[in-house]
């Protein structure tokens, strides 16, 4: 059976009697078939018993938790059964290591905006990045990098809104809040996909709290941050501008709130039933020459990423093909 992420959008409360699962709201009470989830998304307000918690830790199955406005609030994160400590030594070293941890930091800076340049050429706009990534290799700094990043990111998000239709430029990058439509669907898209980088990140002996282009933090996940710059563009992007262009998102689906743009209950559905597909379809990878769905791909990359740290082979960040 292959499993499938469970996104919990009604209020309820989620509890477990012997070894079923069941969710009880305004319109019952459910089983849910624990065996098929792979992780747990809760947008609503449910409540979960402590039996509950302890059979979704036995199984392994991470809960990400968004508030009322659709902003990532955190996660259940199971005991980890996978760690090696010998993975765990190599991670922080890579991070000490000033030359060690910059290399890897350019690397996650370079996957990203090869990726946005595969977004612009599919958009018919060609575009190259080429000039500001030379500059990553002056800098010996990662807030350097990060700046070279952001430049690349404004400059990229110029271009795309040439594209996109009026009433849905991002005109510019805004967050918590977002101050339009198109900031508004990126920003929960994006969320959603950090989440998802955290629980294939579980499932690997990589611990998600060191990370080299972004500063490790006591409270996120900052190594799942590193690798969404990698997947932002292919995933995140591509499913808003498509949302967008094909008339499937509309202003009727957002609401003014909190001095900005939120996506509302239905908008918000409309963008996890598309996200959710696209990140189970199958695409033929190159190099194991078999197909492979587009959420498998994060953890592929995860494993590069162990590959790199061990010395195994040297890190390339996923460039799009697809």
């Amino acid at each position: 059976m292959r499993k499938k992420s469970l996104t919990l959008f009604s209020d309820g409360t989620l509890t477990r009697r012997e070894n079923t699962l069941y969710f009880e709201n305004a319109q019952g009470k459910r089983p849910l078939a624990v065996e098929g989830i792979y992780d747990i998304y809760i947008y609503g307000h449910v409540n979960i018993s402590s039996q509950a918690l302890h059979f979704l830790a036995q199984k392994g199955i991470a809960v990400h938790f968004f508030n009322h406005y659709g902003h990532y609030d955190g996660s259940f994160y199971p005991k980890e059964s996978l760690h090696s400590g010998d993975l765990v030594i190599k991670q922080a070293e890579h991070y000490l290591n000033k030359e060690k941890r910059l290399k890897l930091a350019r690397l996650f800076v370079v996957g990203s905006a090869r990726n946005m340049e595969r977004n612009l050429k599919r958009w018919k706009i060609n575009a190259s990045f080429n000039d500001l990534l030379e500059e990553l290799e002056d800098g010996d700094r990662v807030t350097e990098i990060m700046n070279v990043e952001a430049r690349i990111r404004q400059e990229y998000y110029a271009l795309w809104d040439e594209t996109l239709p009026d009433g849905f430029k991002i005109v510019k990058r805004t967050r918590r809040p977002p101050q339009n439509e198109m900031n508004a669907l990126i920003s929960f898209l994006n969320s959603r996909l950090y989440a998802t980088i955290v629980s294939e990140l579980y499932n690997t002996q990589l611990t998600p709290t060191v990370s080299y282009l972004h500063e490790p933090s006591e409270r996120r996940f900052s190594l799942a941050l590193d690798l969404s710059e990698i997947f932002k563009p292919i995933i995140a992007d591509r499913i808003a501008n498509r949302l967008v262009k094909q008339g499937i998102i509309k202003k009727e689906h957002f609401r003014e709130e909190l001095n900005g743009v939120l996506l509302n209950d239905e908008g918000k559905k409309i963008v996890l039933k598309a996200l959710n597909e696209e990140m189970q379809k199958s695409v033929k990878h190159p190099k194991l020459k078999r197909n492979v769905t587009k959420q498998r791909l994060i953890r592929l990359e995860a494993y590069k990423l162990i590959k790199h740290l061990i010395g195994v082979k040297e890190y390339e960040p996923l460039a799009a093909w697809f």
